[in-house]
């Protein structure tokens, strides 16, 4: 746009500046939006409001300890906000500071006991905190205060599924889904729910119509593959796994230290087993890298520490903690095969429980291996009589494999493999099976 002649050029006020960077936050376009809240707090430091939203920004752009010290301040100045201390709860949420989340979010009750955000946000919090009645009770009186909103609904239903009342949940997911038929979320909770039922028809029939509203959502296709067992692919799409992971990199850590995640640690002592030193001697990849969280463990062997992801907001979190020489976004079997005996370990902790075939990436993996380097990942365990002889894609949406697999497809890369059983984490209050598997390739004659 031509710059105005001064004759038609006007004083834009503060209140004006504030109303169009709060839009454009609204309607996503973040780095537009913090430039117009520095301009503002540049000339009004003490601005309530544009410290309040220049902080949810920070939130909204993974920045957590900024965004805490921004909001915390506005409230200092505007104590009386119930919409600012819910979003404050929201932070130390995301932060895993549950304790200091349920303070926050009840004072935003105090001062506003119909706020039904606040409600149904506390009570997702005393879930986690394993203070299932109150969450309950917090999560009925959301949909008093606000019968018309979906989000209580489906965070009961994921309650009452997690304590054994299935049907119970079932019907609440079904009326979150009447107030919002777009929620790909509580339409896979809903699938999974009919499957623990023993309902895999009205499981399909759930996906079937999911896939009728967005024909091409790849978290959809997938669901239905897990669900039915028809057209299950040989690994998760790209799409199911970036719109999957981005949709959930803000929250990724907090949700899986509630489940007590145990992948990353796993494989951290296997790679101490093996006996090699940590002595930052060594070219380390971190496959499936997430938000970084087998970084710190990684770093004491790495001279140079790379990850690779196919989610750029979980990229985005692990280039935070400054812990990665180089984090690329990139496929995992085409940036192996990209990356020929450039590494002497590759990690990978509950990334392959996306693959179901493992030849390729296993093939892909020796060759990106030295002569004496370590593969060490996690996959899930596939259990009983009825799972088949390879792998499975369960209805969750991820594979199990037999043990037997694994070591096969390993040996057939010329890989020599140690496989042990762990828990991997909790799921629906039971543990999940887990082969830890080291895989070494000889060394050179």
């Amino acid at each position: 746009m031509p710059e105005l002649p001064p004759a038609e050029q006007r004083q834009v006020s503060i209140d004006e500046v504030m109303a169009i960077a709060i839009q454009l936050q609204r309607n996503g376009r973040l780095a537009k939006a913090e430039n117009l809240y520095r301009a503002v707090l540049k000339l009004d430091p003490g601005r309530p409001e544009a410290l309040h939203y220049s902080g949810v920004l920070s939130h909204q752009l993974g920045r957590g300890d900024e965004a805490l010290a921004l909001v915390a301040k506005s409230l200092e100045l505007a104590p009386d906000q119930p919409d600012w201390h819910s979003n404050l709860g929201n932070i130390y949420q995301h932060k895993g500071m549950l304790d200091e989340a349920v303070a926050a979010y009840r004072r935003a009750l105090a001062l506003q006991p119909s706020h039904a955000n606040a409600h149904n946000n506390v009570g997702v919090v005393l879930k986690a905190l394993g203070r299932n009645s109150e969450a309950e009770e917090a999560y009925r009186a959301a949909i008093r205060h606000n019968p018309e909103q979906p989000d209580p609904y489906h965070n009961l239903g994921i309650l009452l599924g997690a304590t054994d009342r299935v049907e119970e949940a079932v019907t609440n997911f079904c009326k979150a889904l009447t107030l919002k038929a777009h929620n790909p979320e509580t339409r896979r909770k809903l699938a999974l729910a009919y499957c623990i039922l023993g309902q895999p028809a009205e499981a399909v029939s759930v996906c079937e119509e999911w896939l009728q509203l967005e024909p091409d959502d790849p978290v959809a296709r997938h669901t239905l593959a897990a669900v039915s067992g028809r057209d299950v692919p040989a690994r998760a799409s790209d799409g199911f796994v970036e719109m999957t992971f981005d949709g959930f990199a803000i929250s990724f850590e907090t949700q899986l230290a509630k489940l007590h995640y145990q992948a990353p640690a796993l494989v951290a002592s296997a790679l101490a087993a093996t006996g090699v030193p940590a002595a930052r001697a060594l070219d380390v990849l971190d496959a499936g890298c997430g938000t970084g969280l087998c970084g710190p463990l990684l770093a004491p062997y790495a001279r140079r520490l790379a990850g690779v992801d196919l989610s750029e907001g979980m990229l985005r979190h692990a280039r935070q903690k400054n812990i990665y020489d180089e984090l690329v976004k990139a496929e995992l079997t085409a940036y192996l095969q990209d990356h020929g005996a450039a590494f002497d370990v590759i990690v990978s902790a509950d990334t392959l429980v996306y693959f179901g075939a493992l030849e390729e990436v296993s093939a892909a993996a020796a060759e990106a291996l030295r002569p004496g380097g370590h593969l060490v990942f996690t996959v899930e365990e596939a259990l009983g009589e009825d799972a088949p002889p390879a792998y499975c894609l369960r209805p969750h949406g991820r594979f199990n494999h037999r043990a037997e697999y694994v070591e096969r497809v390993l040996a057939d890369a010329g890989l020599t493999a140690e496989i042990a059983r762990a828990p991997l984490r909790m799921e629906v209050g039971l543990p999940v099976a887990g082969l830890v598997v080291t895989a070494t390739k000889p060394a050179s004659p």
